[in-house]
């Protein structure tokens, strides 16, 4: 089955999931999955406080950081999806992250999620694939992944928003 036939089954899981960690979950279990990486971060942008958190991160507890700290900042700030097969090289790259878990991070690759608006929610941020490098192919699959699963992501959002209400 190929990548994008593998979306789309997945898809029927996702839609009957209500709740914003299952969700975050699934999506993170799906896109390391898809990708053959170790690792994902889901971060949410609260525009507020310009911070991006996480409710999802494999290994480390909640990260929070600045919309403009980071590789995952970088890709809100630009608006553009990264992939970073060097990330000790990168001036963007925050390895007290690596430091503070123990965690040795490889290569990275990054897209954002859109609402129906278009306004970025969340970034997916995919750490050490299994082998190789990331590729633009990689890319490929995390773009269409992203965009799949924005909808589901943002009701959830909405859903969670309104019962704190």
């Amino acid at each position: 089955m190929n990548k994008f036939a593998e979306i789309a089954k997945f898809g029927k899981e996702l839609v009957e999931t209500q709740e914003i960690e299952n969700a975050l979950d699934l999506i993170a279990i799906e896109a390391k999955k898809l990708l053959k990486c170790e690792r994902c971060s889901i971060f949410l942008i609260d525009y507020e406080s310009q911070m991006l958190w996480t409710k999802h991160s494999d290994g480390i507890g909640r990260i929070a950081i600045s919309t403009d700290a980071g590789i995952v900042g970088h890709t809100f700030k630009t608006r553009a999806p990264q992939i970073v097969n060097n990330p000790y090289d990168n001036q963007f790259f925050m390895p007290n992250i690596d430091k503070k878990s123990g965690f040795t991070t490889k290569n990275i690759i990054t897209t954002l999620i859109f609402d129906s608006n278009r306004e970025v929610i969340g970034i997916i941020q995919l750490l050490n694939k299994l082998e190789g490098d990331f590729e633009e192919d990689d890319l490929k699959v995390l773009n269409f992944f992203a965009n799949y699963v924005s909808g589901t992501l943002e009701l959830a959002l909405i859903q969670e928003k309104n019962t704190q209400l």
